[in-house]
């Protein structure tokens, strides 16, 4: 079973970095947050993906042509130009990297992906983290038989929380979720069937296809309570940076 992954809007938030890279190769801890996304399919049994490219896809690209020479050991004949890799670490993964167009909305890029998938398949953005159960997510979605399923998740709070007694602050939580209502945290499953709902490139998935999906009554949620993050600015970056290096990533599933 294929995973789509959208790499290839603008990351207009962190343009400081995406003028140079496209977002979902911005790093946490010295790995592309793609690579951390698809990690976390592999360790869950799912080892094949489209990369949707767009921005600065070449990018991806030259990660991918050169990720076996960056992750092992060689010995290299300067004479003849061979070369030998030995200690090699790289993923057990099949990579087709999808050229969708610079300017190609989420729709757009998902309609081309699936015409190169199965007839189910996973889709999520390559921008978000998240510690789900990709296997009790799959076998919800079969529970139904619906055309798609979207993990609905808690959105993350964007300031601490301060309780007071008069002046006294008397508790201080940097709150991870607000534990108030359900977003979309991407993570889905959909039925190729899907693609028929997108128009063309300029079709926002997230609007027309998901919304009448859910009016004919074919669009499911999975409720997932853990923890979700997405990576749209420095202040998110840092923190999953932070958690990543203090070896606390929720995450990481490998």
């Amino acid at each position: 079973m294929k995973a789509i992954i959208l790499a290839g809007g603008l990351g207009t938030r962190l343009s400081e970095i995406t003028e140079r890279i496209p977002k979902p190769m911005v790093e946490v801890g010295n790995r592309p947050i793609l690579w951390h996304i698809m990690k976390s399919f592999h360790s869950h049994g799912f080892g094949e993906f489209i990369v949707a490219l767009g921005h600065k896809g070449e990018v991806v690209k030259d990660f991918f042509l050169n990720y076996r020479q960056h992750s092992s050991s060689m010995t290299i004949s300067l004479k003849d130009g061979s070369v030998k890799h030995y200690d090699e670490r790289a993923e057990d993964w099949t990579v087709h990297l999808l050229e969708t167009g610079d300017r190609s909305m989420t729709g757009g890029r998902v309609k081309r992906a699936l015409e190169h998938a199965n007839d189910t398949c996973f889709m999520t953005y390559g921008d978000g983290l998240c510690d789900i159960d990709l296997k009790k997510l799959l076998a919800f979605h079969k529970s139904h038989g619906k055309k798609a399923t979207i993990s609905a998740v808690r959105p993350p709070a964007r300031f601490g929380a301060l309780m007071m007694e008069g002046d006294q602050i008397v508790s201080f939580a940097e709150k991870p979720q607000t534990g108030e209502g359900w977003i979309n945290g991407g993570y889905c499953i959909l039925d190729k069937s899907v693609a028929d709902y997108i128009e063309g490139d300029e079709t926002i998935f997230e609007r027309g296809p998901l919304e009448r999906l859910a009016s004919e009554g074919e669009l499911m949620a999975y409720k997932h309570e853990g923890f979700w993050q997405c990576m749209d600015t420095m202040r998110d970056l840092k923190y999953l940076s932070a958690l990543w290096e203090a070896g606390s990533a929720p995450w990481k599933s490998w």
